[in-house]
């Protein structure tokens, strides 16, 4: 199917706010789109397409809100999401499935401040990074007042700690870093974008659809940047951490394209495409050929004064492009890929 125009509801100035969606309304205007450009459900699509979002939410996407992805621009994740809007709008036609990643934590989580103390009690400020050599030198421990609730030694939380940091390490990762809290569970961060919802609940509409929601970041003792898996699997014990999710590799096959968008560039979108990008090289290789990134839809971590993952984004990007994935803006219809 050709592209399609945007429909007139949509309002690129209201895509860096959080604001209620009209459901009703837009059932409606919804069943009528479908009726005036003959959108017929996406089961009967003969070349299948699947769209993966990745934490496309408030606590990411929103300017005032806790881990606002500006990018170099500082306008990046609004930006973003204005062209995904409208790429989701003109390609309804052609977009069969919809699947929609949520970073999703709790107050008490390895990476965020409360889980560590110095030897004075104070937790370490947001965008800190704890190594090997910090909780073997006693810079930072693990907070002992939270064992109770994990059922754990404080000795053994700490011994979590050593052996987390230890993983990470080993595995070339970035080190362990102190976030903001962010993505409470129950939280207005946590939720999706308005806009970006309203697009899913259109296209949900107009094309007989469910999108689904995908969890992930909800394990206390592990990060889980990849909605593939966590950073680290098991503990210093064996005992389980996180569980790696095969369902993804398993639905690609099903799928003749996926296409991927999301924040951030450097973290949990480079995360889950390096993780599928494994599983893909473990089953067949070919299927690299299948995934699409909308690079215009993605913006990398920084912190003005203090990180930059620009350039790691970037490099991520030419290794997946090298692996046989395809780098594509989002001006390119669905139907010439």
């Amino acid at each position: 199917m050709n592209t399609l125009p945007i429909p007139d509801f949509f309002n690129a100035d209201k895509v860096g706010s959080v604001w209620r969606i009209p459901y009703e309304e837009r059932a409606k205007e919804a069943r009528d789109w479908a009726h005036l450009h003959k959108l017929e459900p996406a089961s009967v699509d003969q070349t299948r397409t699947w769209l993966m979002l990745i934490d496309v939410q408030n606590t990411f996407c929103i300017p005032e809100f806790e881990l606002y992805v500006g990018g170099r621009s500082g306008r990046g994740a609004v930006e973003d999401n204005v062209r995904l809007c409208e790429f989701i709008y003109r390609n309804l036609g052609n977009i069969t499935h919809i699947t929609a990643t949520m970073d999703t934590h709790m107050t008490m989580q390895v990476f965020h401040a409360v889980f560590f103390v110095d030897k004075d009690g104070n937790h370490p400020t947001p965008y800190s990074d704890i190594h090997v050599a910090d909780l073997k030198d006693g810079k930072w421990k693990f907070n002992p007042v939270l064992a109770p609730q994990f059922g754990i030694a404080p000795e053994y939380g700490q011994q979590m700690m050593l052996h987390y940091a230890e993983a990470l390490e080993k595995k070339g990762k970035y080190a362990l870093t102190i976030w903001p809290y962010h993505a409470i569970l129950g939280g207005i961060g946590h939720a999706l974008v308005s806009s970006i919802e309203e697009a899913l609940f259109f296209h949900s509409i107009t094309r007989n659809a469910q999108y689904d929601i995908e969890i992930k970041g909800d394990k206390p003792f592990t990060e889980n940047y990849s909605v593939v898996g966590p950073e680290v699997l098991t503990g210093p014990m064996g005992e389980t951490l996180g569980t790696h999710n095969t369902k993804f590799i398993e639905q690609l096959q099903q799928f003749d394209k996926l296409i991927i968008a999301g924040q951030a560039k450097s973290h949990c979108v480079a995360w889950t495409v390096s993780d599928l990008l494994n599983d893909i090289n473990a089953v067949d290789p070919e299927l690299a050929k299948k995934v699409y990134l909308l690079d215009d839809c993605s913006s990398p971590v920084v912190v003005p004064s203090v990180v930059d993952h620009t350039d790691a984004a970037n490099a991520a990007y030419e290794r997946f492009a090298k692996a046989g994935m395809n780098i594509i803006h989002s001006t390119h219809p669905i139907s010439s890929l």
